[in-house]
């Protein structure tokens, strides 16, 4: 009997227990679910009172379609022109002058000159960094002194350009066309690029393809090469960014632009022979 006595105690003692407990999850959860709804309508009144919404973020592809539209309206093709030898072909006697062959008929064909003529020799990229007509380009497309040039906008709007500065340690030249309300591209931030980062380059490719778009990752930093322009000439390029999207000749002086729509380099290099090695000098630079 009194086994039986403290085995019913014992339950009932267990079943208090449950009830206490039960009751008070029941309470937490009723204290939990009242501070969702404090919490719900705390946002609700932030979103009111800033005007903030949550907005979905766009996805790359959604991207570079808009950075691209804004961006090539201030890159530039930069025509390279220059007085060169018009020459003509005839045929001559070479024995002109020997009494022995004067007349033996035989000819061949010489080059003479007649006159000069004003001919495009090659062609470049740039990109519009202030409203009045400023623009970045590679000291290696403005090189030549006796040389002028000419600015094809994204209308197809022509302009005469001024050289007005070479830089004689980074291959980097300011060049200047009419004008005060030209569209800019905004200057980044070289220090702050990471490798994997998502880039974009823009140059007239091959002198010949205006405003060709590709699209790469930054793939190293802070190289060092030696450059060749091609004429026999070359420059140490140190602290360089090395990406894998395509420069193609034509494409130097060109933006490399990140995300945000802002110019990070300036592309100037790749390796002849290469799939996907180009080379852009750091903006802070």
């Amino acid at each position: 009997l009194a086994l039986g006595l403290f085995v019913t105690n014992v339950s009932h003692a267990q079943q208090r227990a449950k009830k206490t407990i039960d009751s008070r999850v029941a309470l937490l959860e009723k204290q939990v679910m009242e501070l969702k709804k404090q919490v719900s309508e705390l946002s609700k009144k932030i979103v009111a009172d800033t005007g903030i919404a949550k907005q979905k973020q766009p996805s790359r592809e959604e991207l570079l379609p808009k950075i691209v539209k804004v961006a090539s309206e201030s890159v530039v093709s930069v025509v390279i022109s220059k007085d060169v030898p018009l020459l003509e072909r005839i045929l001559v006697n070479p024995f002109e002058n020997n009494p022995a062959f004067k007349d033996s008929g035989i000819r061949v064909p010489v080059y003479r000159r007649k006159g000069v003529e004003h001919k495009k020799i090659g062609a470049g990229t740039g990109f519009i960094v202030t409203k009045d007509g400023y623009i970045v380009t590679n000291k290696h497309v403005v090189s030549d002194l006796t040389a002028s040039y000419t600015v094809l906008l994204a209308d197809g709007t022509q302009k005469n350009a001024t050289v007005f500065y070479r830089d004689d340690t980074n291959d980097i030249a300011l060049i200047k066309i009419e004008g005060a309300s030209h569209k800019t591209i905004p200057l980044g931030n070289s220090d702050a690029v990471s490798l994997g980062q998502s880039v974009i380059a823009i140059g007239n490719a091959l002198g010949e393809f205006d405003n060709t778009i590709s699209v790469g990752v930054i793939s190293g930093l802070k190289r060092t090469l030696n450059a060749s322009n091609g004429s026999g000439k070359t420059e140490e390029l140190k602290n360089v960014i090395q990406t894998d999207a395509a420069i193609n000749p034509g494409n130097s002086g060109g933006p490399l632009i990140d995300l945000s729509g802002k110019a990070v380099g300036v592309n100037v290099a790749t390796v002849v022979g290469s799939q996907s090695i180009g080379f852009a000098i750091p903006i802070n630079s």
